[in-house]
């Protein structure tokens, strides 16, 4: 019984804790989401484009039609090939980089040049992705926490939420809602490149640019730069960002093991404690199961304690993701089960995620080969 305790234990221990601070959680985002800001400073909103994404020309109308009182719209890329034609909303700002530095991931090379071109009256950089549709109120609820004392950046973070979806589209959305965790009242762990605001001011005394060099992920790169300073990361609910994209399976399971191999590189400080957790967590519903097979009944017991904080915390995930994206009550409403059912199968996912990100540093992004390097 020693390795069955040995498992199970620390697999208790972490479903229960794992439901510590998700009274607060609900109560900031509560209060976030009922602000109404006023006074913003300028802005200038940046998206990356790479080729015809899902619903592109809706995704880039939804950034060119924020309500808020003073901004520009760029879109860069690294060519004009690389933007479809009749995707661009009126009155955005093109900026092509032409970059050729293969030890920078292109997104960022993008970023770089865009930055320098924004317009000198911006006192806020907000950075978006391409494959998400965010909501009117997008850029007003990133830039209000950049007011408060000690903030150095805000994020928001996606919810996929695909119209006609498939087992594999729910799974990644199941999947990768895991991470909004993470984020709450306090300091949160990283900022969400999709979803990611900073003062110019700050932007340009961390020297983010600088931080930039030699890596591929932006975001990661800005959050090191931020907390570094002493500065926090503030969550911005009311950003969450709806994405409706539709992946085969093969092409999620990449995705997830770019995200992780990523992770690994540039935030180990995330990735280990994580895949130490999903060891123990799916030991112990093996070891459970193989107990019970044996007869031991109060295995099924530890069983049913083990699964059930995590299914009410992947519904709980939901809820509040529901209460910032009222445009997706339609999809909540049919969907919203499959975070709390599907939360076992996920974790199982999740640790074979991370052992396949344990090998390699190389990875496939956008049609380029990347080979990440370790942050000094």
């Amino acid at each position: 019984m020693f390795w069955y305790w040995f498992f199970v234990g620390p697999a208790l221990l972490l479903a229960i804790f794992s439901l510590r601070g998700e009274r607060q959680r609900a109560a900031y985002v509560a209060r976030r989401l009922s602000e109404t800001p006023s006074g913003l400073p300028p802005a200038t909103v940046i998206v990356p484009v790479k080729g015809a994404d899902d619903g592109l020309r809706e995704n880039l109308a939804a950034l060119a039609a924020q309500d808020y009182p003073d901004y520009e719209l760029i879109v860069t890329a690294r060519s004009a090939a690389d933007i479809p034609p009749g995707v661009l909303p009126h009155n955005v700002h093109v900026v092509l980089a032409h970059g050729g530095d293969p030890s920078t991931g292109e997104k960022v090379q993008n970023l770089k040049v865009a930055v320098g071109a924004a317009r000198k009256c911006s006192q806020v950089f907000a950075f978006a992705d391409s494959d998400g549709r965010v909501t009117p109120r997008w850029l007003r609820a990133l830039a209000a926490p950049l007011a408060e004392p000690g903030v150095g950046a805000s994020t928001g973070y996606r919810w996929y939420a695909p119209a006609r979806p498939t087992f594999w589209t729910l799974m990644r959305s199941v999947w990768d809602a895991v991470a909004l965790s993470r984020l709450g009242p306090g300091d949160c762990g990283f900022a969400w490149g999709g979803a990611m605001a900073i003062r110019k001011e700050v932007f340009q005394d961390l020297d983010v640019r600088g931080h930039w060099k030699n890596t591929v992920s932006d975001d990661y790169a800005l959050s090191a730069a931020v907390r570094a300073s002493g500065l926090t990361i503030a969550f911005a609910p009311g950003a969450m960002v709806p994405c409706y994209e539709r992946l085969s399976a093969g092409r999620v399971l990449a995705w997830m093991r770019r995200q992780m191999t990523v992770t690994r590189v540039y935030n180990g400080r995330l990735w280990w404690p994580a895949l130490i957790a999903h060891i123990f967590y799916c030991g112990g519903m093996a070891a459970s199961i193989a107990a019970m097979s044996r007869g031991y009944r109060l295995a099924g017991w530890a069983l049913v304690a083990q699964l059930a904080p995590g299914m009410l915390k992947g519904l709980h995930r939901a809820t509040l993701a529901r209460a910032a994206l009222p445009e997706c009550h339609a999809w909540f409403k049919r969907h919203l089960w499959v975070h709390a059912i599907w939360v076992p199968l996920g974790t199982w996912l999740w640790l074979m995620v991370l052992l396949s990100s344990a090998f390699g540093n190389t990875i496939r992004w956008r049609g380029y080969r990347y080979k990440l390097q370790r942050p000094r």
